[in-house]
């Protein structure tokens, strides 16, 4: 009866089935995170009035799969189609998602980088860095990203690799798309005096 009224896109994140658990004699329903490697169980005691708050799950999905695929989800129409999201993002990896860029002044959160968000960082300075993808598996760049957060996830090159060819294949099609869609006129010239190769 109770999971008729769980209608909301944050359940998406979580297995269909809660484990049901006793807590010094409590009743709860605790809310298994889908994401991988995450052992989070949020639990719900079902003696209190707000047994159907979702505050804590949101909280920690924000925590663990970070605020833009959280956002995406959410704009749903439904449980349904939001598992839809989190079940492709878990299949593919997509962090097109995460993928956008910062404008303004540049911010530092105190929260550590979910693995999507590392992936997209990653990506960002390798592509914009002209850095080759095995330096993620450099030593020093292992003791900046590490110290203090041992359990920081890096990804590794082929991964870094497959990222960049997906975010590659998808701004190309937007582009493509971009100029398709201009209704005026456009120039095209190549500036060979400042390339890295002269």
């Amino acid at each position: 009866r109770l999971r008729e009224k769980w209608t909301s896109p944050i359940y998406a994140f979580y297995h269909p089935d809660p484990v049901i658990e006793y807590v010094d004699g409590r009743r709860a329903h605790a809310f298994r995170c889908m994401a991988k490697g995450c052992k989070m169980r949020c639990r719900r005691f079902l003696d209190k009035g707000d047994r159907s708050s979702t505050n804590n799950l949101r909280k920690h999905v924000r925590k663990c799969w970070g605020p833009e695929v959280l956002s995406r989800a959410e704009k749903a129409f439904n449980v349904g189609e939001a598992r839809k999201v989190v079940n492709g993002y878990l299949q593919d990896g997509d962090i097109s998602v995460a993928f956008k860029r910062k404008k303004g002044a540049v911010s530092y959160s105190h929260r550590t980088h979910t693995k999507a968000e590392s992936r997209t960082e990653i990506v960002r300075w390798v592509t914009e860095s002209m850095r080759p993808f095995s330096i993620v598996k450099d030593r020093g760049f292992q003791s900046l990203m590490k110290t203090g957060r041992p359990g920081y996830w890096i990804p590794s090159p082929s991964t870094v690799a497959r990222d960049i060819k997906s975010i590659y294949t998808r701004t190309r099609t937007r582009i493509g798309h971009l100029l398709r869609e201009y209704d005026g006129r456009l120039s095209f010239t190549t500036d060979a005096w400042t390339s890295p190769n002269h």
